[in-house]
């Protein structure tokens, strides 16, 4: 769209990608903001400007934004159809299809040129300051992060600040010493301080830091931090030896045995331990460790330190086990610094970082490893392409919205939303499709899709670095990030082939045979069937590789079973209704056999993930309607009904239980934190829409039509006038414990849910 307000979301597949930006496309699916100070007339600017106060004014009751600078940008944008004047017949199908048609007059608008439909993927509150304090440290502040940047990081912070001083480990939690003693870090960095710009933030965050017990209370991925900024000692944080590097890979605990996304994180961060950086010691770090603490900074007992971590932030505590194995290795680390073998361990670590930043583009798997390993290439040569490589990157991560710019959990989730909202639109049928002109929408989708296929496996010896075989899968967000996932590949099979059960004069030429079956290939590779998991289901990138017990090793005290890699049912259901459709398409297929296997291994292990009372817990949405959706699509795949399966029943008898008297569903994070069902008390619009997949998927509309239609009208009645859905509460979460933010969702969900409820109306009559 043209530049209407101050910031610009760029179309970069549209130029040169540049000297230190490498691509295997043409960029396709990244997301940089750019400031434009010229953009805009002054209405516009106004309109930013209230947008913005606006926000401000109800941060504490609201505190999700609606990502409205976006949705300013793409007002001019023209729709795959005009919005339709509210039908005269008042009869259901007329009602439905005028809301599915202002869904998707509305929701097209958002989508990229490219084909992808972009979004905010913020959240978390404790990945910005990893990216200042590198900054920083690095020298490179004021060139990656120049003024308009930081004003409006500035703004971010302040927005996002609980009322009582702290930050939470994502915007809608309490607050936590974590969150807030980083994000303090972060605004000093930034130019705010305790007497002039943003002082009542500044102090009020400092009096809960002291009055939590000061910053020797943080958790360890905080104390990294604070390390690095030198602000806290080496001595005060529980070790993270190279040398676990250099086990053998037979060893349970060897690192390359762990979930990636803990591997990529622990792997720099060991590099740096290893080297035990420490910064220039300025102005700004003298007053840091004068303002974090309670006691002079010279007399704080360090190796005390090591393992206190207050209360607000404690999700997993140490076992005891943990802890002995902690002040052993502390005893040892004198004697291994400055060895040949730390010097070993350090290549070896090096290497494998380099490794993952070329077969990444210098994305990196996510923001934490993405500035740990920026840090560590410029550790070892501050004048490299790669730290020039890895500046270019960091703008990927950053996303502005009226509560100001935040960075992303990922580098988006380009490829998650668009497969997604493939799914969606096709449930609408032919006729309606057509009548809209949804198929200009599938068919720029359907490029994306094309373009955004891991086509070839990462480079070099796999087994070396640990990497799983990648060709044929899809990523999360771009083909450039490149990290295979079970789900995202399941999800965009099943919109290839949705896609390619279509005409292909409206849509496109369909995905070839072979494409599609190498990502069947890897999706067959991800199922855990052998040692040290056989229960058939599957995980995330990878298979299993350690065992359970290893997560008694959880170093993290803020995140839960984040050391291996598990069997989720959110990544089975997608790995299974794809396989179902492959199926359905090629039943003639040479692997028909192994797929019939893996789908009924796979219906075992979605059943025995069941609780007593028929719901499924979700380990990536929030929560047990997310996941009790996810099952249920597995399981009405595989031709399961209410009518013919018990669990199936107990599982509607659970989701109809928890529906609310509007006929909506609202369901807290707090599902995810506490494990336990936590009713919001009012409807969410994302919560209801799940809940409503997963009876359609299993028949439930012939059982009790009321149900349905209740939650169908609610969903229609929060439609707003232009064809959008409002923005409530966060839906996304990884790690048990982080919330996370899916903007999409808000759009995507609710045409699905009433495309398919309409679809079987229409199949009925």
């Amino acid at each position: 769209g043209a530049a209407i307000t101050m910031w610009r979301l760029t179309e970069p597949w549209k130029g040169a990608p540049g000297k230190y930006v490498h691509t295997l496309g043409n960029q396709e699916g990244r997301q940089v903001w750019e400031y434009d100070p010229d953009g805009g007339n002054p209405r516009q600017r106004a309109r930013v400007k209230a947008l913005q106060e606006a926000f401000t004014k109800t941060r504490l009751e609201q505190k999700h934004s609606s990502d409205e600078l976006l949705r300013m940008q793409c007002e001019n944008v023209k729709p795959c159809c005009h919005l339709p004047k509210a039908p005269a017949d008042g009869s259901k199908e007329a009602s439905l299809e005028h809301t599915l048609t202002k869904g998707v007059s509305f929701y097209s608008k958002l989508q990229a040129s490219d084909g992808h439909f972009p979004g905010d993927y913020g959240g978390p509150m404790f990945l910005m300051p990893g990216m200042v304090i590198t900054c920083y440290v690095t020298g490179c502040l004021d060139e990656v992060l120049p003024a308009p940047h930081k004003a409006e990081m500035i703004r971010y912070l302040c927005n996002h600040q609980n009322e009582d001083g702290g930050w939470g480990l994502h915007i809608e939690g309490e607050s936590t010493m974590f969150g807030t003693a980083l994000n303090y870090v972060t605004l000093r960095i930034l130019g705010c301080s305790l007497e002039g710009e943003c002082k009542e933030v500044c102090q009020k965050a400092q009096i809960w830091i002291l009055d939590h017990g000061d910053a020797t209370m943080i958790t360890s991925w905080g104390k990294f931090w604070l390390a690095v900024l030198g602000v806290y000692e080496w001595e005060g944080m529980n070790p993270l030896p190279p040398e676990m590097w250099l086990l053998p890979y037979a060893v349970p605990l060897h690192p390359g045995r762990f979930w990636c996304h803990c591997r990529m994180v622990y792997l720099p961060m060991s590099y740096v331990y290893g080297k035990k950086f420490k910064p220039k010691t300025s102005d700004l770090i003298r007053q840091l460790r004068e303002e974090l603490y309670s006691k002079p900074y010279a007399k704080i007992h360090w190796d005390g330190a090591r393992n206190l971590c207050a209360a607000t932030d404690l999700y997993y505590k140490h076992p005891f086990i943990q802890d002995c194995v902690w002040w052993a290795l502390a005893r040892i680390e004198p004697f291994l610094m400055h060895s040949f073998l730390r010097a070993k361990a350090l290549a070896y670590c090096i290497d494998h970082i380099t490794y993952e930043d070329v077969n990444t583009r210098y994305v990196d798997i996510g923001p934490v490893n993405k500035v740990i390993n920026m840090l560590c290439v410029w550790l070892d040569n501050p004048n490299s392409d790669a730290f020039e490589m890895h500046k270019q990157r960091l703008p990927d991560y950053l996303w502005v919205a009226e509560d100001g710019m935040k960075m992303n959990g990922y580098n988006g989730s380009q490829l998650w939303d668009t497969s997604f909202a493939v799914q969606a639109l096709a449930s609408f049928g032919h006729d309606l499709l057509k009548k809209t002109n949804a198929y200009s929408v599938l068919s720029k989708a359907h490029e994306y899709m094309y373009a955004s296929q891991v086509r070839e496996d990462c480079s070099g010896d796999l087994r070396k670095y640990h990497r799983h075989i990648s060709k044929g899968a899809w990523p999360f967000s771009t083909r450039d990030h490149g990290w295979p996932i079970s789900d995202c590949s399941g999800e965009a099979l099943n919109a290839a082939v949705a896609l390619a059960n279509m005409d292909s004069e409206l849509v496109g030429e369909a995905l070839s045979e072979e494409r599609l079956s190498d990502c069947v290939n890897i999706i067959l590779s991800y199922q855990n069937n052998q040692s040290p998991n056989s229960d058939h289901g599957w995980a995330t990138y990878e298979n299993t590789r350690s065992w359970p017990w290893v997560e008694l090793f959880n170093p993290s005290e803020t995140f839960g079973d984040i050391v291996i890699d598990y069997s989720y049912v959110e990544c089975s259901s997608s790995a299974m209704t794809s396989l179902c459709a492959f199926l359905k398409r090629f039943p003639d297929h040479p692997r028909k056999e192994t797929i019939e296997r893996a789908l009924e291994q796979g219906e075992e292990f979605i059943m025995e993930q069941a609780r007593m009372d028929g719901s499924w817990y979700g380990s990536w949405g929030v929560c047990f309607t997310y996941a009790g959706w996810f099952a249920l699509r597995a399981l009405g795949a595989r031709g399961h009904s209410f009518h013919s399966n018990t669990l199936v029943r107990r599982a509607c008898h659970f989701l109809v239980s928890q529906q609310l008297k509007d006929g909506g569903w609202g369901e807290s994070y707090l599902s995810s934190q506490n494990k336990e069902y936590t009713s919001l008390d009012k409807s969410h619009i994302v919560n209801t829409s799940w809940a409503l997949l997963g009876l359609l998927a299993v028949d439930y509309l012939d059982v009790d039509k009321s149900v349905i239609e209740r939650g169908v009208q609610y969903l229609q009645s929060m439609q707003l006038p232009n064809g959008d859905w409002p923005q409530q509460s966060i839906s996304g979460v990884f790690n048990r414990n982080c919330m996370i933010t899916y903007a999409n969702y808000r759009n995507i969900f609710p045409l699905w849910a009433i495309g398919s409820y309409y679809g079987q109306l229409q199949a009925d009559s």
